[in-house]
């Protein structure tokens, strides 16, 4: 008795090219993301008028305990502030509870301190 031959079965197509797509892609993002440290205090920024951006490079924070600097707060920040070299460009980040006498106070002392060049940043509209 002759059987009739058995019909070949399709081999299942592998999906592990796909999930090495996946991978990469993900390494991809990660190593090409901007990972930004969060902010050592919580601010309420002013609304924007207008559309640019401040540089994030050197960012002062003013609150209501006083000025925080990266990890420095307070007497640190001003002192680490004081060794800076003259062409730095540092971002202003005050709360927006603060009045225009308080930042022009903080100006003031950045100008002692030879730091002329200050950019406010504020929220977006």
């Amino acid at each position: 008795m002759r059987f009739a031959p058995r019909p070949r079965r399709a081999l299942p197509e592998s999906i592990i090219p796909m999930i090495n797509v996946v991978f990469l892609l993900l390494i991809f993002f990660l190593l090409s993301a901007r990972l930004a440290p969060p902010p050592p205090v919580k601010l309420d920024l002013p609304q924007a008028t207008s559309d640019s951006r401040a540089a994030e490079d050197l960012v002062l924070y003013l609150t209501d305990g006083g000025v925080a600097l990266g990890n420095l707060q307070g007497e640190a920040a001003w002192q680490l502030l004081a060794g800076l070299g003259r062409d730095q460009t540092l971002t202003l980040r005050a709360d927006a509870r603060h009045s225009g006498t308080d930042l022009a106070k903080i100006l003031a002392r950045l100008a002692h301190l030879g730091i002329t060049q200050v950019e406010l940043a504020v929220r977006a509209k």
